[in-house]
């Protein structure tokens, strides 16, 4: 008897150590597929992008004929797109964190409102951006708006809102509750209360800002029919302005090979740009966390 338990044992583990060898096999699978995607993408933006990417691209805005081949460049999409992620994000966050500070230290831990909240900004995290851009378009023509710079930025805003709320929101419910009751019996206002809890959460807060950077920046449908395009640069929120996403766009969708690879050196300005975004944002999150307790 003993020795048909001590078979059967030694099979089940067996079956354990087979199981768990099939399933850290199909994560490093799955790691090497991404990776490998990743890599061809960034290899074929390079090869046909390199070729055609030079300063007069970077410094120059498009002059006449540029989209057929001409002198000129880009640096209106590249202050555009800029300047939309700048504002959106700033949008964005100034909404955000009064709506994470009011759902996780505001109401009590079994609210029903507050876990409709997040199902909210769970559904609204899976629209499709054209539909984004869609509302920001019927509102604008609501008001009697024009496509501009103020139109993009804040329908990016609202695109990335709940990125950021939810990323935000995810770090502030796992902040221990001694850190806000022990500034509460000290005798400290809700706004020094508030800072302590930011200093805290600032490692997801910057988390927040890269996936929202990413997002904006890559975005073509949100900017479409609500910032327009120009090939100037614009000096007011109430001028159109140009993305890179949007000229990409344009460039590959012309018939001459010339055009055609410029597409791919922007794709490759914006891959470089959301580069230094992230490892930016990762160097001051690593200052910032410096604080955390």
């Amino acid at each position: 008897m003993k020795r048909i338990r001590f078979k059967i044992y030694n099979m089940q583990l067996a079956l354990k150590k087979l199981e768990e060898a099939f399933f850290k096999s199909l994560m490093i699978l799955s790691a090497i597929s991404i990776l490998s995607v990743l890599l061809f993408i960034i290899y074929s933006i390079v090869r046909k992008g390199l070729p055609s990417l030079n300063w007069e691209m970077i410094s120059e805005i498009p002059t006449g004929g540029f989209y057929l081949g001409k002198e000129g460049g880009i640096l209106n999409a590249i202050i555009g797109s800029i300047y939309i992620v700048i504002g959106s994000v700033i949008f964005s966050i100034i909404i955000s964190l009064p709506i994470v500070m009011y759902i996780n230290f505001h109401l009590k831990k079994n609210s029903f409102y507050k876990e409709v909240c997040r199902f909210s900004y769970d559904i609204l995290f899976g629209i499709p951006s054209i539909v984004y851009g869609a509302f920001g378009f019927v509102v604008m023509i609501y008001f009697g708006l024009k496509a501009s710079l103020l139109g993009g930025i804040v329908t990016v805003g609202m695109l990335i809102l709940p990125i950021m709320i939810r990323s935000i929101d995810e770090v502030a419910r796992r902040v221990p509750n001694e850190l806000i009751e022990t500034p509460q019996a000290l005798g400290s206002t809700k706004f020094e209360m508030i800072k302590v809890i930011i200093r805290q959460i600032m490692p997801g807060i910057t988390t927040a800002i890269l996936l929202s950077v990413g997002r904006a920046i890559g975005d073509a449908a949100t900017v479409l029919f609500t910032a327009g395009y120009t090939d100037s640069i614009p000096t007011s929120f109430n001028q159109q302005t140009a993305t890179l996403p949007l000229a990409i766009f344009f460039q590959l969708g012309s018939p001459i090979e010339e055009v055609q690879n410029r597409a791919y050196a922007a794709a490759l300005i914006l891959t470089i740009i959301v580069l230094i975004l992230s490892l930016s944002a990762r160097f001051f999150s690593r200052k910032l966390s410096k604080n955390k307790i």
